[in-house]
C-alpha cells in the first residue's frame, strides 16, 4: 500500500510539471488526449522499440515500483502491459484488446492512478510510414466517474502520455530517453 501511495503522489506531482500536449476534448464524464509525432526510423524499428523496449524508454517515475525496467507489454490479444514486482507480485496497468503488429495496438484500462478511480479507457498506439520515418499517434480516451469530474485531470494525463511519446522518440533517435524534447 505504501508503494501504491508513493506512486500516486509522484505521478500527480509529475502530471503538473510536464509540458502540455493536446487534450482533444474533456468533460466531467471523460476526456480524450491525442499526441502525435514523427520518429526518424523505420516502422518495424519503432514498433519493436515501443513494445519490446518499454522498460528502456518509459519514465520510472510513472511506475509503481520506481523502476521502468520492470515493465513489459505482451502484444497479443488479452496480453498485458504489466509491471513485475518480483516474488509473484505485480500489477496489470492495461490489457491488450486489439493488436495488428507493426500497425496498431489498443490497450484498455486505467493507466497509473486512473486505475484507482471508477474509470476505464482505451489507449491506442498507431504506427504509420511517413516521409522522414514513422508517424506515431498515442490516443487515450477515458470515461467514468471521479469526484470533481474527469476534465480536471485531462491535462496532467495528457502531459504524461506526451512525455512518454517524446521519450520513445529520443530513445530511438539518440539512444537516451532523457534527451526527450518536452517543449
Amino acid at each position: 500500500m505504501k508503494t501504491l501511495i508513493r506512486f500516486s503522489l509522484i505521478t500527480l506531482v509529475i502530471f503538473s510539471c510536464t509540458a502540455a500536449a493536446e487534450v482533444s476534448d474533456a468533460g466531467e464524464g471523460g476526456f480524450t488526449t491525442t499526441n502525435e509525432l514523427t520518429i526518424n526510423a523505420a516502422r518495424d524499428v519503432v514498433w519493436k522499440s515501443a513494445i519490446d523496449d518499454i522498460g528502456d524508454w518509459w519514465h520510472s517515475d510513472h511506475t509503481i515500483s520506481g523502476d521502468a525496467g520492470r515493465l513489459s507489454i505482451s502484444a497479443v490479444r488479452q496480453g498485458c502491459f504489466c509491471e513485475d514486482f518480483g516474488a509473484g507480485a505485480g500489477a496489470v496497468h492495461l490489457t491488450v484488446t486489439m493488436v495488428n503488429p507493426g500497425v496498431v495496438i489498443r490497450l484498455t484500462g486505467g493507466l497509473g492512478p486512473l486505475g484507482l478511480m471508477g474509470v476505464n479507457g482505451n489507449m491506442t498506439w498507431e504506427f504509420e510510414d511517413t516521409e522522414g520515418g514513422t508517424r506515431v499517434r498515442f490516443t487515450y480516451a477515458v470515461g467514468g466517474y471521479r469526484p470533481g469530474g474527469l476534465d480536471t485531470i485531462a491535462e496532467p494525463v495528457d502531459n504524461v502520455i506526451g512525455e512518454a511519446l517524446a521519450r520513445l522518440r529520443a530513445y530511438i533517435e539518440t539512444g537516451d530517453p532523457e534527451n526527450a524534447d518536452l517543449g
